[in-house]
């Protein structure tokens, strides 16, 4: 059995109403010995892919965990909640494809449960409020040294829903993909990496042609956004290692109009190339 010290928390709650506080209550309840990380609770309501997205981008430097995430808004209907266990820690959520991408970068899902033992909610279940009723009561066991099957029935982890991975592809030294996030700042992350980029030939201190539809624009790829002028767009590769597009002190999502699922290219600028 294991005994988890922490839990991470992940959810689209806010931070105006009570629901974070109400679930950090009943994990302190249950097990008053994990500590509790809250990774973020501002993922836009209902925005399954950007819970997806930052839920996987953080999984890696966190410490061994029940890692519990509710982006749900199929709350109360037939979709089921699951425990999955991925590396050396458990996720636990709706089997919406929110805690995907992060058993992946776990190195992917070794078992998995439907949350149907009851025993381990709590006693009155709100059909409209799993994250406090059900899927922290659920971790926090887990976290006390309850083992994975008293969770509930066993399931194939071939059959968790799980998201489409980023598009991205390279073809004729440019690089494709699609806006993965846009984080509260505007910069625009795109699902192309650092090292497409640098198969490519964009490295730093050289200028990207980037293309979105009918429109291009050539901008500089540096290593941080003070490399620009205020004001300027610049392309760099950000903490995740993907390639983003920001503003020095702007919002590059709204300048663009890049929002996530955009198709974007990026390739290494000719100086014959004018936007």
């Amino acid at each position: 059995m294991t005994r988890f010290r922490y839990l991470s928390f992940l959810t689209d709650y806010g931070l105006e109403d009570g629901f974070v506080a109400a679930c950090h209550g009943v994990a302190a309840r249950i097990a008053p010995h994990a500590r509790v990380i809250d990774v973020t609770h501002l993922v836009p309501p209902g925005d399954v892919r950007r819970g997806a997205a930052v839920l996987a981008q953080t999984v890696p430097y966190l410490p061994p965990a029940v890692h519990v995430a509710v982006v749900d808004p199929g709350v109360g209907t037939a979709r089921r909640g699951v425990a999955v266990a991925a590396g050396d820690s458990v996720f636990v959520g709706p089997d919406n494809g929110l805690l995907s991408w992060a058993v992946t970068a776990s190195g992917g899902a070794t078992r998995a449960v439907s949350l149907t033992n009851r025993e381990l909610w709590l006693g009155n279940v709100a059909a409209t409020f799993h994250g406090r009723d059900i899927f922290m009561p659920v971790a926090a066991h887990l976290a006390s040294e309850v083992e994975l099957a008293a969770a509930g029935a066993e399931i194939d982890v071939t059959d968790l829903v799980a998201l489409p991975a980023p598009e991205r592809l390279i073809r004729d030294s440019i690089a494709e993909g699609e806006v993965l996030t846009v984080d509260r700042f505007g910069n625009v992350q795109l699902a192309i990496t650092a090292a497409d980029a640098a198969e490519i030939g964009l490295e730093s201190g050289a200028s990207a042609l980037i293309r979105s539809g009918r429109h291009q624009l050539i901008v500089p790829y540096r290593d941080m956004f003070g490399a620009v002028a205020p004001g300027e767009l610049v392309a760099y590769p950000d903490s995740a290692g993907l390639v983003s597009i920001a503003v020095n002190g702007g919002d590059a999502a709204q300048r663009l109009g890049l929002p996530p699922g955009a198709r974007v290219s990026i390739a290494a600028a000719s100086p014959t190339i004018r936007p």
